[in-house]
């Protein structure tokens, strides 16, 4: 089916596109409806039915005579190893770890803390939940104490299953200290944890509460799959925001299972048996969706990498990876791409390997500049497709469907709104704007299948920051337009959508000016207090390596850029080039923390932040353009 005929099939008859699409997936019991509307605008898919993720993900290609194939191939350039466990190995692993968590008095709705590093033991922990229906929440490993504390004490976990350490180039991250501060500061204790001891480091084991991972199994009965309803949920994921409570997104087992076995042949254009690589981390929804479940419910290899785009060891390792592994689908973020094209400008290292098996590379996290995706086009000669989607959503809202249909790309854009998303942009009163007008980016209600039905323990929260700005619809919170074909352009947060002097400017159109410059490998634009305009664009630019060029020169360059191309109305005068920008571990710009700074606020130090001494190297900067003022 063309892929207009698809969506708007998904629109006009939501029940039946999706109860058949929820026939790919093993029910122990089927659901007797798809859309359960009773409590709206609090909608649910699949309620009734009766399944198991963890069956579907592994279980099932066992009986179905796979299981010799590859499921998950763990690549360390940090250790200099690579293992692979088959789909049997997985599951013989998976129901033994289960059965050590149900002999441990882990059941149906508990919730279980998994706070681990990039390696198989990570995926094995959060399918042994789901196999006992048990609910997990992973936690971005490395996490402060405090911040994991937060998440223990919302969450109220039974157990928390955690690695002696995690590894970043040149040092040992010691996660078992920091689990112990957490669990002081946390008024909610759990009631035992499971350690997986590295060889890198051996953690002190806390007599009576902490349990060695593989001692504790010995000897114990592997556990079978619990079926739960279609509504339950599989897990809890805590939003990085960088300031109050996080929020805990619930992901419902059914809908999710139903959508994400979707989107691998239709979105990624993969077949059972090949190989997908998604270069993230399972504390993000991108580690979860894509890295553990979508590619083992569809029967691929997935492949769990550590280490990072530059520097394990040099710039030339994704390329590497996906020649060694035969990737054919590979998903990453354009901060990736940046810090990699930042270091190999002309490719050199593209060169190295053979390519030969990569068909489709995909971008998400963040807005993909078009710079960014015509560098990778060049160097790669095979489709970059950008693709938009958030925590919340669990897939992408917007992309382009290149198994079912490879619609034209247009840079800037990471396509058109995928089924069960009816996508729309509205003023700030509420009201739909025409073609090429920037707005904010709603979803009209229901959500598709596999999206967030609430937050966890917070449902006056829920409604206040996702339905109530807009009645009938879902508040993305980001801002963009819809063109005259329907593809959707996301130019920034909300928050991010600056006023200067009455005019509301995308700080993401002057970025992606300022990113065709040749020699910038990188750039932020805030918005900065000014008492004429109310607003000014401010500009921080990353020079490619190896740039030589006066820096002052290449300032007044991107000032002219600006002006030309966007005009006089976004009065861009001011940028300062600076080493690197201040992001999360997962690769988002802290334009908020940039603001808070220039304009002299007191902030809360990000919890998710890579590096904070960089925040002092953006206030140098600063300090060169007079911020903050006074």
């Amino acid at each position: 089916m063309r892929y207009a005929d698809l969506h708007q099939r998904s629109l006009t008859d939501p029940e039946g596109f999706w109860m058949e699409q929820a026939q790919a997936i093993d029910w122990d019991k089927p659901p007797s409806k798809a859309l359960f509307d009773a409590n709206a605008p609090l909608y649910e898919w699949f309620a009734d039915g009766m399944v198991n993720m963890c069956w579907n993900a592994l279980d099932r290609h066992v009986e179905g005579g796979r299981g010799d194939q590859v499921a998950v191939i763990h690549d360390s350039p940090i250790t200099g190893t690579k293992t692979s466990l088959t789909y049997a190995a997985m599951r013989e692993r998976v129901a033994r770890l289960a059965g050590a968590l149900k002999a441990r008095g882990v059941e149906k709705g508990d919730r279980v803390i998994i706070y681990m590093p990039m390696i198989p033991e990570a995926l094995m922990a959060m399918l042994a939940c789901t196999r006992l229906g048990a609910i997990h929440s992973v936690v971005f490993g490395g996490f402060a104490a405090n911040e994991l504390a937060v998440r223990i004490d919302d969450a109220q976990p039974k157990c928390v299953i955690a690695a002696s350490c995690g590894l970043e180039p040149g040092r040992v991250i010691h996660y078992k200290p920091l689990l112990d501060g957490a669990i002081e500061t946390a008024r909610h204790k759990p009631e035992f944890c499971v350690i997986f001891q590295r060889e890198q480091e051996t953690a002190a084991l806390i007599d009576g509460r902490d349990l060695d991972w593989s001692a504790f199994q010995d000897g114990v009965a592997p556990a079978d799959c619990v079926p739960v309803e279609g509504n339950h949920p599989a897990y809890i994921l805590y939003t990085s925001g960088t300031t109050g409570q996080p929020k805990g997104v619930i992901r419902p087992t059914g809908g999710y299972m139903v959508a994400l076995q979707w989107t691998m042949k239709n979105i990624y254009n993969v077949d059972p048996g090949d190989v997908f690589w998604t270069a993230s981390d399972v504390g993000w929804v991108v580690g979860h969706s894509y890295i553990c479940y979508a590619p083992l419910i569809t029967g691929n290899t997935t492949i769990v990498f550590e280490g990072k785009p530059v520097g394990t060891p040099d710039a030339g390792t994704f390329w590497r990876v996906i020649s060694e592994h035969r990737v054919k689908s590979f998903f990453t973020a354009p901060t990736a791409f940046r810090a990699v094209k930042r270091e190999d400008p002309k490719g050199e290292f593209v060169r190295k390997y053979d390519l030969s098996c990569l068909k489709t590379v995909y971008l998400a996290g963040e807005r993909a500049d078009p710079d960014t995706i015509l560098w990778a086009q060049d160097q790669l000669n095979v489709p970059v497709i950008d693709h938009w989607w958030q925590t919340e959503s669990g897939w992408p809202m917007a992309a382009n469907p290149v198994g079912c249909e490879m619609l034209p790309v247009k840079l800037g854009s990471p396509a058109v709104a995928m089924p069960g998303y009816d996508v729309h942009v509205l003023d700030e009163g509420g009201h739909p704007v025409g073609p090429g007008t920037l707005g904010a980016i709603a979803v009209k209600l229901p959500l598709p299948p596999g999206t967030l039905p609430n937050l966890w323990n917070a449902e006056a929260r829920f409604r206040k920051s996702y339905l109530d700005q807009f009645p009938g619809y879902y508040a993305t919170g980001d801002a963009g337009y819809l063109d005259e074909d329907g593809y959707v352009y996301i130019m920034a947060r909300t928050d991010d959508v600056i006023n200067v002097a009455g005019h509301r400017l995308s700080t993401g159109g002057m970025e992606e000016v300022l990113a065709s410059h040749p020699d910038v490998a990188e750039c932020a634009v805030i918005g900065v207090a000014d008492d004429l305009k109310g607003q000014l664009p401010l500009g921080f630019l990353c020079l490619n390596k190896g740039t030589t060029r006066d820096s002052a020169d290449i300032v007044r360059e991107c000032v002219t850029l600006v002006r030309d191309r966007i005009g006089p109305v976004a009065a861009f005068k001011l940028a300062v080039v600076v080493d690197r920008l201040p992001k999360t571990r997962s690769g988002k710009i802290l334009r908020g923390t940039m603001v808070s700074i220039a304009d002299g606020k007191e902030f809360r130090m990000p919890a998710t932040i890579d590096d904070p001494a960089i925040l002092d190297e953006i206030a140098a900067g600063l300090k060169t353009l007079g911020y903050p003022q006074g």
